[in-house]
């Protein structure tokens, strides 16, 4: 589609510009739009690992319920529209084209006072409120691009309910050193008086409560609830839980992993927080619905059971831990070749050391990413690891294709290391 192309080559004329926290920026932007954010009921969800799994349990929970929904997501698999959609259907091409335009023209005005340019995601974000004010929404829910505190999605002053899954060491060279430091980042996203669910354990739990306390949040703490798995397998999970006093039984979710589980419990919460704050009226069966319904591209994504193929962007060593963890609990003792690609700047070491636990024989490859490890790069370091490399291949495709050719010879064919990774071979 040659709009939207056009529209997403302007929009990504700005990645020159990096990714600089702070929210003068976005109060421009917005202000030069007539303030879209004021208009929208929000579920602010932010994390290092889980925030787009739950943000889509969210999502397919509202919609069920009948409730006109807008989920704004990051980063694309397939298509760059995938970030913005609302009621089933993703923005349209006129629209993002439509609206590229006044946020250009409006970003132009601010370079020209300031000298100061907003950022590709400030405008993506702008965009994405700038349409979902103009659907007639019962809610929007908000993915967090990066941190919380500074990040242009923070704009919102006053959610609904703040969300903030599991964190981690990631992305450490803008957050900080730490998971406190880190922590303390996310929690940015709290509001005076706004219920906050956290995921979040350890020392990064101590410090969402502490910031919670100050601003007189009411916080819940979804780790501390507790659960029962009752059925495994590559198509989903089952499980039942207590929360705020009421049982939820029998919940069956698509995405496969305990880590899913926890982020389904994480998403739970703030739906039962929504109810008894009167913004939704929950029914059992809508509820059941949404959460079985609910994927996400690239999460344990099961693209061929014959041979067995599954997508995973597992792209920091938690996720590499997700995705060892549910391999070993599903496919015990089976032989695992894994597919990989992995960015220069995650801890590739401790990743690929995760990564032999579940699986002997390696494919290296790469990403057309400029940050990607390159192939020879790649395998070298999945030897140090102890793993056996079968191929270094040097684009997603030829390692596809030869992966493919060995696949008669593994149970289970993995790629994984990379969402960018994983949106080249969706998009082959």
């Amino acid at each position: 589609m040659s709009g939207e192309r056009n529209a997403q080559a302007r929009i990504q004329g700005f990645q020159k510009f990096g990714s600089k926290l702070g929210l003068e920026r976005m109060e421009a932007l917005c202000a030069a739009l007539g303030h879209p954010e004021e208009r929208l009921r929000v579920v602010h969800v932010a994390g290092t690992n889980g925030k787009g799994s739950v943000c889509r349990y969210l999502y397919g929970v509202l919609s069920a319920h009948g409730y006109r929904v807008g989920i704004f997501t990051s980063p694309y698999i397939g298509d760059f529209r995938e970030r913005i959609e609302a009621a089933g259907e993703l923005i349209s091409v006129r629209d993002l084209g439509r609206l590229t335009d006044r946020v250009t023209e409006a970003a132009a005005v601010l370079v020209e006072k300031t000298g100061d340019s907003p950022t590709e995601f400030e405008i993506v974000t702008t965009i994405g409120l700038a349409w979902f004010a103009e659907q007639n929404l019962d809610f929007v829910v908000l993915e967090v691009g990066l941190g919380g505190r500074g990040d242009s999605t923070n704009i919102i002053r006053e959610p609904l309910v703040c969300v903030i899954t599991q964190i981690a060491l990631d992305h450490m060279d803008r957050l900080g050193d730490t998971i406190e430091e880190i922590a303390a980042e996310k929690a940015g996203i709290i509001k005076p008086g706004r219920p906050i669910v956290s995921g979040a354990g350890g020392e990064a739990a101590k410090v969402i409560a502490r910031r919670a306390y100050e601003l007189a949040a009411p916080l819940i703490d979804s780790s501390k609830i507790p659960y029962h798995i009752t059925e495994r397998s590559v198509e989903g999970y089952h499980f039942n839980a207590q929360i705020g006093g009421r049982d939820y039984d029998g919940i069956e979710i698509s995405m496969t992993g305990t880590h899913q589980v926890q982020n389904a419990v994480t998403a739970l919460c703030a739906l039962e927080r929504l109810r008894e704050d009167g913004h939704l009226v929950m029914d059992g069966e809508a509820l059941r619905k949404g959460m079985k319904d609910a994927r996400l591209e690239g999460r344990f994504q099961i693209k061929s059971t014959d041979p067995l193929v599954i997508f995973d962007g597992a792209h920091n060593p938690n996720g590499a831990r997700a995705l060892a963890d549910t391999l070993k609990e599903l496919l015990p003792g089976k032989r695992i070749l894994i597919v990989t690609a992995i960015l220069r700047d995650k801890a590739a070491d401790e990743m690929l050391a995760i990564f032999t636990e579940a699986a002997g024989s390696f494919i290296a490859t790469q990403s057309v990413n400029e940050r990607s490890l390159t192939a020879e790069e790649l395998a070298e370091k999945i030897q140090a690891a102890g793993g056996k490399v079968i191929a270094a291949e040097n684009s997603a495709a030829a390692a596809y294709a030869k992966a493919m050719e060995q696949a008669s010879g593994y149970d289970a064919v993995v790629f994984a290391g990379s969402l960018y990774f994983i949106g080249e071979l969706c998009g082959a």
